[in-house]
């Protein structure tokens, strides 16, 4: 899965018979190997009950079960440790203010100002009922 340069893997049961590309049984987890640091998230309940009824894991998939600590926990070694590292948190992202966008938008070529180029408009808006007055006495 994934793209060019930008791989992105999931974590299946497949039955053995099955292609390698072909329907899997369950997914279990997943793994981003380029983020920093890379995103290792597998369902640990549920990689134990396919390890308990024999599910024999690839080399690959048995790497990432000793990086989580479920592979410990499978065996009975010692204590079972979680050496993925979190991710970070997200800063919340904050809008710019909306007064500022509006402005720069309205601003023309020229560089006049927005307020420069409302007062023309402002004068043809008070003349057009002064001269409607004037053709209705008329």
């Amino acid at each position: 899965m994934g793209k060019i340069r930008a791989p992105f893997y999931r974590v299946v049961v497949a039955d053995s018979k099955t292609r390698r590309d072909g329907k899997a049984i369950e997914q279990i987890g997943i793994y981003h190997p380029t983020r920093e640091p890379s995103v290792i998230e597998i369902d640990s309940e549920r990689a134990q009950y396919w390890l308990s009824v024999g599910a024999q894991p690839s080399d690959q998939v048995k790497a990432l079960l000793k990086l989580t600590g479920d592979w410990q926990k499978f065996k009975g070694e010692g204590e079972a440790v979680n050496t993925v590292k979190p991710q970070p948190e997200k800063e919340a992202y904050v809008a710019p203010n909306a007064e500022s966008v509006i402005k720069e938008a309205i601003t023309q070529k020229g560089g006049k100002s927005a307020e420069a180029a409302e007062a023309p408009a402002e004068e043809a808006a008070e003349a057009a009922p002064e001269a409607a007055e004037e053709s209705a006495e008329a």
